[in-house]
């Protein structure tokens, strides 16, 4: 057996940012694109642009600089607090599967 665990962040009991967003965030900042990150997940564009706007919506702050497309190309980039995001997410994450992983030890495996 093991143990699992899943970290998310609310805010007023609705889902503000979780391992999806996360996951659709890092697939933008290493493409530089909403479209490609999207294809990248197996996702519609439109699916991809929810999560990120439900995000925004939530944490009332920007995530994304947009790039209209056209002849030279679109794209998008993470803003610095997008990517401060990330970063501390991943952190949190990490450390919460550490402290469970030690705890199940402690308790299961006595």
């Amino acid at each position: 057996m093991r143990v699992r665990s899943k970290v998310w962040l609310e805010k007023d009991g609705e889902l503000v940012f979780g391992s999806g967003k996360w996951l659709i965030l890092k697939a933008i900042l290493e493409t530089g694109s909403i479209n490609k990150a999207a294809k990248k997940m197996n996702m519609s564009y439109r699916h991809a642009w929810s999560y990120v706007v439900s995000a925004q919506k939530r944490i009332d702050k920007p995530l994304l600089i947009r790039n209209k497309g056209g002849p030279g190309g679109g794209g998008a980039i993470l803003t610095d607090y997008a990517k401060d995001l990330l970063k501390k997410f991943a952190r949190l994450e990490k450390e919460v599967k550490v402290f469970t992983n030690e705890r199940y030890k402690a308790i299961f495996h006595k």
